[in-house]
């Protein structure tokens, strides 16, 4: 089985800047993985939306979208858990 190429939004990258080097090295191997598992234990799929997925990592949150056909996951959003789908 093929890895998936994993894709991040540029909204997604800001919010990837602003994050703490700690915080940072927690969510980055959790992206990193999405390429080798997109649907990895404990992540959700978003209720009303037919490609949003949601993974937890502490207190964050990365929202991102699986296309199987064309092996992609696209990085929506990674934000706070209280913000995260706003």
């Amino acid at each position: 089985m093929s890895e998936y190429a994993v894709v991040v939004a540029r909204s997604a990258r800001k919010e990837l800047e602003a994050l703490d080097e700690k915080t940072l090295n927690k969510i980055f191997p959790k992206i990193e993985g999405l390429s080798f598992d997109p649907r990895p234990v404990g992540c959700r799929k978003l209720a009303g939306n037919k490609n949003l997925w949601r993974l937890r990592v502490g207190e964050y949150r990365v929202v991102y979208a699986v296309d199987d056909n064309m092996r992609l996951v696209d990085i929506i959003a990674v934000r706070d858990r209280k913000d995260a789908y706003r």
